[in-house]
């Protein structure tokens, strides 16, 4: 793999030759990929306050602008290659569906059950990804899910469910049931996807541009069907840029490279932290108050990965 399927400056360290003499075949490094999934969680912590800027375009519209944005800077990405970029597209077709699955599949699912029922419980809901993603790791090749891992996702999940029941207990109605099964279904396409995402290591992450394209088709089709086309003003216009760029452009392009290369345990764990720094950041920009509950909330996440990355004693 070569330096160009790196994310920015990802660190790549040369792996040993198989026979003396023979040109080093330069690797991405596994603490690089992960910060580039710690970038992407923080991206995704972004994702709330940029939101507030496009309020009053349709979801699905969004959904279409935003990845086709996405779509485009990976292009960009792929142009720096020259003649050769175009064969980053060419890969198996299961990444393919894979990655099309993923992407169009948990937003389609997530605004749905936005619509089915209230947005407390779809997130408490929804957010079980990752937890998912630390026992679905177990399944990976040379996988090992710990205790450790368990119970920093565990608090995380606690932090998480503070913070949305914001002190009160979530309660569950059977009339919200087809919300509840599509934030469940959430939770498991995108947990799903992160993990099986390393059976395809071998495909640079600058590929997920054929995806996002393929989403952001699906998407305008589904505008164009169920919704009616809003004229973005200025600034919603911008918020739209500003959103295919950050959350939805740069952080899937990392978090294909992280799942790929990086730790996936340690980062199912911190992935409870973009909903923590979503809520402080709306509070930075007074759309939100601080209180109890979202310091408590911080403690418990904090203690989370912590916890996930103590080293266990030889």
């Amino acid at each position: 793999m070569s330096e160009d399927t790196t994310l920015g400056a990802a660190v790549t360290e040369a792996a040993p030759s198989a026979t003396s003499g023979a040109a080093s075949v330069p690797r991405p490094s596994r603490r690089a990929a992960t910060l580039a999934g710690v970038a992407a969680i923080g991206l995704w912590g972004s994702l709330a306050l940029l939101s507030t800027s496009v309020r009053g375009l349709p979801p699905l519209q969004v959904l279409s602008s935003t990845f086709a944005v996405a779509a485009l800077l990976g292009a960009a990405r792929l142009a720096r290659r020259g003649r050769g970029g175009l064969g980053a597209l060419r890969q198996p077709l299961g990444s393919w569906i894979l990655s099309v699955g993923g992407l169009f599949g948990y937003h389609a699912l997530y605004f749905y059950a936005l619509s089915a029922a209230p947005p407390v419980q779809v997130s408490v809901i929804s957010y079980l990804w990752p937890l998912l993603i630390v026992l679905l790791s177990a399944v990976l090749p040379g996988g090992h899910l710990r205790r450790k891992h368990v119970a920093g996702a565990l608090l995380g999940l606690a932090g998480v469910w503070m913070l949305v029941a914001d002190g009160g207990a979530v309660r569950l109605s059977a009339t919200h049931a087809p919300g509840y099964l599509a934030a469940l279904g959430c939770a498991l396409v995108w947990s799903t996807y992160s993990v099986l995402q390393r059976r395809f290591a071998e495909v640079p992450a600058d590929a997920i541009a054929g995806p996002c394209a393929a989403t952001a088709v699906l998407g305008l089709a589904g505008h164009l069907a169920f919704e009616r086309t809003v004229v973005p003003t200025a600034g919603q216009a911008l918020g739209l840029l500003a959103l295919g760029l950050g959350p939805v452009g740069v952080a899937f392009f990392a978090w294909d490279h992280a799942m790929k290369h990086g730790d996936v345990l340690q980062l199912g764990v911190l992935s409870y932290g973009a909903p923590i720094l979503s809520t402080l950041l709306l509070c930075v920009a007074g759309q939100a108050e601080a209180s109890f509950q979202l310091l408590a909330a911080c403690t418990l996440v904090t203690a989370g990965g912590l916890v996930s990355a103590v080293r266990a004693r030889s």
